[in-house]
This record gives C-alpha cells, sequence and structure tokens, in this order.
C-alpha cells in the first residue's frame, strides 16, 4: 500500500503535469516581479537578462528539432485551407495599413496599429507542440508557419514604412532584417533534423520518441516569454486607458482568429491545425516588431496576445484532456 506523502507527491506531480500552461505562465510573472523587487539581486540584471535571450532561443531550438523529427520532409505541402489564412493574415493586415494610410489623423492610431500587429503576426514556433498534444497536424502546421513568415516578411516591409514611416527602413532592410530574426530559428533545426534522419538514424529515432520533452521545453520557455511581456507591459509608457484598449483589441484578434481557423479548417478535416495556425502567435517576435517597425506602445498588444492566446491552449488541452477521462 503506497504511503500518504507518497500519494501527495504523485497527486503535487499530476496537478503539475495537468496545468502545465497556466503554472509556466504564473511563473514568468513571478519570476520577473522577484527579479526587479529584490535589491540584491540587482547587480545580477544585465547577466538574467544576457541569459534569458540564450536559453529562451536555445529551448525553442531544441523544441523544434524533437518536433522536426516527427515530421517528414515528403509531409510539407500546402493544403487548401493554408490559401485562406494566409487571405486573411495578409488581407486583414493589408486593409487595416490602407485606413491608417487614408486617415493618418484618426484618433486611437495606436488601436489600429496593435491590431495590424497581431493580425499579421505568424504562427508560434511551439505550434507543431501544442497541435500535437492536441490531436492535431503538426506537418501542416509547420508548413503554414513557413508560408507565413514569408508573407509577413514581404507585407511588413511594403506597408508598414507608408502607415509609419522610419528613417532609413527601406523594403530591402525591413525584409531582411525579419528573415535574420525569424528563419535561422525555423531553418537550422529543420536542417538538423533532415541530416539526422539520413545521417544518424538510431538518434533520429531516439529523439522522434521523445515528444513530450518539447512540450515542457517550450513551457520553460514560456515562462521566459510572458517574464519578457510583463516586462514590455511593465515599462510601457502609454496610459492605463490605452493599455486596457490594446487588451481587448488583443484579445479580440485573438479569439476571432481562433475561431476562423477552427471554422476554415473544420471544412477541411484539419479544425486544430488550422485553429492554431491562425490562433497560436510568434509573440516574442510581435514584440520585436512592434519596436523595430512601429513604436514601444504598439508593442504592448503583442504582450497581451501573448497571454490570450497561451489561455486559450491551456483551456484546449484541458478539454482534451477531460474527454480522455483524465483529470
Amino acid at each position: 500500500m503506497s504511503s500518504p506523502p507518497f500519494l501527495l507527491l504523485m497527486d503535487i506531480l499530476r496537478f503539475c503535469k495537468n496545468w502545465t500552461l497556466p503554472i509556466a505562465m504564473s511563473l514568468g510573472v513571478i519570476l520577473y516581479f522577484v527579479c526587479v523587487n529584490i535589491p540584491w539581486l540587482e547587480p545580477a540584471k544585465p547577466f538574467v537578462l544576457r541569459a534569458v535571450e540564450i536559453v529562451q532561443p536555445t529551448l525553442i531550438f531544441f523544441m523544434l528539432l524533437l518536433s522536426f523529427c516527427r515530421i517528414s520532409v515528403h509531409d510539407l505541402r500546402p493544403c487548401k485551407w493554408h490559401l485562406w489564412l494566409l487571405l486573411i493574415q495578409g488581407g486583414s493586415f493589408a486593409l487595416l495599413g490602407l485606413f491608417l494610410i487614408c486617415f493618418p489623423e484618426v484618433p486611437a492610431k495606436v488601436l489600429a496599429e496593435g491590431a495590424m500587429l497581431c493580425l499579421i503576426c505568424p504562427t508560434a514556433t511551439a505550434g507543431a507542440v501544442i497541435a500535437y498534444k492536441l490531436g492535431g497536424n503538426a506537418a501542416h502546421l509547420t508548413t503554414y508557419t513557413i508560408l507565413i513568415n514569408f508573407l509577413a516578411a514581404f507585407l511588413i516591409p511594403l506597408v508598414v514604412p507608408l502607415v509609419h514611416p522610419h528613417d532609413g527602413q527601406t523594403f530591402g532592410v525591413s525584409f531582411s532584417q525579419i528573415l535574420g530574426k525569424v528563419f535561422p530559428m525555423l531553418l537550422c533545426p529543420f536542417i538538423l533534423a533532415v541530416l539526422l534522419r539520413y545521417l544518424c538514424p538510431k538518434v533520429h529515432a531516439r529523439l522522434s520518441e521523445m515528444q513530450n520533452l518539447s512540450f515542457y521545453l517550450w513551457a520553460v520557455a514560456l515562462m521566459l516569454a510572458i517574464a519578457v511581456t510583463v516586462k514590455s507591459i511593465v515599462h510601457s509608457e502609454v496610459s492605463v486607458w490605452y493599455q486596457l484598449g490594446l487588451a481587448v483589441i488583443s484579445l479580440a484578434c485573438c479569439v476571432l482568429q481562433f475561431w476562423l481557423g477552427k471554422k476554415i479548417g473544420r471544412r477541411y478535416d484539419d479544425t486544430i491545425s488550422a485553429g492554431q495556425s491562425l490562433g497560436q502567435k510568434n509573440t516574442v517576435f510581435a514584440i520585436w516588431l512592434g519596436y523595430t517597425f512601429f513604436t514601444p506602445v504598439t508593442s504592448v498588444a503583442a504582450g497581451f496576445y501573448s497571454v490570450w492566446h497561451n489561455v486559450v491552449n491551456s483551456w484546449q488541452l484541458y478539454r482534451r484532456r477531460k474527454a480522455a477521462g483524465g483529470r
């Protein structure tokens, strides 16, 4: 018979497993406020920030490597729903941009810019991990992630300089900046996974069996991302009312995109993959986009989106677990 302490430990571990994403988000918030409010940690802040800059992409790299090891190159092919989602993201971004070009002095312009940021932001690199946990098609989502990154790299330099001009931000400069920010993180683990498949098949097979590990790597990366998100919100100089407005705009964009993605995906029997492709965003990249091409104020919308889409993911994982008879 198991002892009470052992049973308690098992219940705690089960709780942590079932609620990994909410726990990671909560720890991210706590981590930020602990680091900024304990005086004797002040000298360590530069090292902590540098460590986050190194650890986060490293975690994402290995998470993507594990995910790509499950996917064959032959599985990466466009689907019909890819076109619809690209039209939604690109079209809504371009229409909002055209509106702001025609009415540059519109009140609360920053809210429209926040919506543009939430709509054009590419799919999260961790999308394949969540799609796999939810029973979706990781290959279809990965293909869309590559396509939407190309579209974003083309549209953002084309539209944003007309909406929000910056000195020296030509199309070529902006295009290369975006590609340099995103594609090494996408392509390097993919190329390594392909090389391992053909050169080290035993290692590749072993990695392809470790898909649960990729989820927990994502949880640690999420904790760091939420800490960065809280930092961007706390240090924003925008008023509370504007922050609330950006929170509402980002929530509306999040709900709308998950709903549209699932609705379109349902027509092609790929509800989960399409929903995650349109709704789950690379919010760390979106925060960078806000700072680089819009304003630090606009990036607050991406920060709030980071919270909303992970709340949706937590709810979806909870529903799937309940449907499977779990607790």
